[in-house]
């Protein structure tokens, strides 16, 4: 595993990554933490209401400040936005200071667990489906750019889905551990 020991949840709105992300940090022993949730408490509002007063741009950059900063800790699942992505320095943080999983599901699941949610300010639009889809093309090669690993979340229990991210992290642990072994063989050579 990374150095810093920390997971980091990828995947757009109703993929599971806050959901998946509890279990996995219970089983893992670490702490977890929702880059949303996070912002709400530090700022005191919803979601909703920052992208009334700043809109999607000043959500964005106070998203990004909060990523830099959580990545800087150590063993955390983090789920993060689903629009984190979008930005640069956000996918290059956090590529760069854990394990990347990126929790994939089709539209009509997305759409199953997102649309009677309120507090998704991009979804308030006359045809939340389509939003979705246009959503999923823009992000999702994203969100394949940077991932370590990539689940389907769409039909599957979260039991399931949090087992499967954690044989692929092991599966990840054991290449790197072979890679580092055949590298300190072949400096005593």
């Amino acid at each position: 595993m990374h150095k810093t020991g920390n997971i980091f949840l990828v995947g757009l709105m109703g993929a599971g990554k806050t959901t998946v992300g509890k279990l996995l940090a219970k089983h893992l022993h670490k702490t977890f933490l929702d880059s949303d949730h996070e912002l709400e408490q530090r700022t005191g509002v919803s979601i909703p209401v920052i992208f009334e007063l700043e809109g999607e741009a000043g959500f964005r950059v106070r998203e990004a400040n909060l990523i830099s900063e959580l990545a800087q800790r150590s063993d955390i699942v983090l789920a993060t936005g689903g629009g984190a992505v979008l930005r640069p320095e956000n996918r290059m943080t956090l590529a760069e200071h854990g394990i990347v999983v990126y929790l994939n599901a089709n539209v009509e699941d997305l759409w199953n667990r997102t649309r009677h949610d309120r507090n998704r300010p991009l979804l308030q639009t006359a045809n939340p489906k389509a939003k979705l889809r246009e959503l999923l093309e823009q992000r999702d090669p994203l969100y394949r750019e940077i991932a370590d690993i990539i689940v389907t979340s769409g039909h599957h229990s979260v039991n399931n889905v949090v087992r499967e991210v954690e044989q692929k992290i092991a599966a990840l642990d054991g290449q790197a551990q072979a890679t580092s072994n055949t590298e300190h063989a072949n400096t005593e050579r």
